[in-house]
Protein backbone atom coordinates (compact mmCIF):
# COMPACT_ATOMS: atom_id res chain seq x y z
CA UNK A 1 0.00 0.00 0.00
CA UNK A 2 1.27 3.63 -1.24
CA UNK A 3 0.49 5.99 1.66
CA UNK A 4 1.10 9.84 0.41
CA UNK A 5 1.90 11.96 3.55
CA UNK A 6 -0.72 14.60 4.08
CA UNK A 7 0.35 18.53 4.45
CA UNK A 8 -1.28 20.16 7.09
CA UNK A 9 -1.64 23.86 7.86
CA UNK A 10 0.91 25.28 10.33
CA UNK A 11 -1.87 26.70 12.11
CA UNK A 12 -3.49 23.48 12.58
CA UNK A 13 -7.30 24.09 11.78
CA UNK A 14 -9.85 21.91 12.57
CA UNK A 15 -10.23 21.19 8.50
CA UNK A 16 -6.78 19.64 9.29
CA UNK A 17 -8.13 16.96 11.69
CA UNK A 18 -10.54 16.36 8.94
CA UNK A 19 -8.25 16.17 6.21
CA UNK A 20 -6.10 13.53 8.42
CA UNK A 21 -9.35 11.36 9.65
CA UNK A 22 -10.73 11.48 5.75
CA UNK A 23 -7.17 9.91 4.82
CA UNK A 24 -7.07 7.53 8.07
CA UNK A 25 -10.42 6.21 6.78
CA UNK A 26 -9.29 5.99 3.12
CA UNK A 27 -6.27 3.74 4.03
CA UNK A 28 -7.43 1.28 6.37
CA UNK A 29 -11.65 1.07 4.91
CA UNK A 30 -10.37 -2.24 3.09
CA UNK A 31 -8.47 -3.98 5.76
CA UNK A 32 -9.61 -6.59 7.64
CA UNK A 33 -9.54 -6.18 11.57
CA UNK A 34 -6.16 -8.15 12.11
CA UNK A 35 -4.73 -5.76 9.49
CA UNK A 36 -5.90 -2.86 11.35
CA UNK A 37 -4.84 -4.09 14.52
CA UNK A 38 -1.35 -4.29 13.25
CA UNK A 39 -1.85 -0.51 11.18
CA UNK A 40 -2.40 0.74 13.97
CA UNK A 41 0.08 -0.94 16.56
CA UNK A 42 2.76 -0.06 14.16
CA UNK A 43 1.78 3.56 13.64
CA UNK A 44 2.14 3.66 17.37
CA UNK A 45 5.45 2.01 18.29
CA UNK A 46 6.53 5.05 14.94
CA UNK A 47 4.37 7.72 17.01
CA UNK A 48 6.11 6.30 20.20
CA UNK A 49 9.98 6.10 18.33
CA UNK A 50 9.28 9.91 17.03
CA UNK A 51 8.47 11.38 20.81
CA UNK A 52 11.41 9.87 22.35
CA UNK A 53 13.44 11.06 19.68
CA UNK A 54 12.35 14.67 19.98
CA UNK A 55 12.29 14.57 23.74
CA UNK A 56 16.40 13.29 23.59
CA UNK A 57 16.96 16.05 21.16
CA UNK A 58 14.81 18.98 23.91
CA UNK A 59 16.81 17.15 26.30
CA UNK A 60 20.15 17.64 24.69
CA UNK A 61 19.44 21.42 23.60
CA UNK A 62 18.59 22.50 27.17
CA UNK A 63 21.58 20.37 28.46
CA UNK A 64 24.00 22.85 26.03
CA UNK A 65 22.46 26.13 27.59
Amino acid sequence: MIMETLVVSLDFTIDDIHKIREQNYEWTKDMTVAEKVAYYNNSGKEAEKEIERRRALKRKTVANV
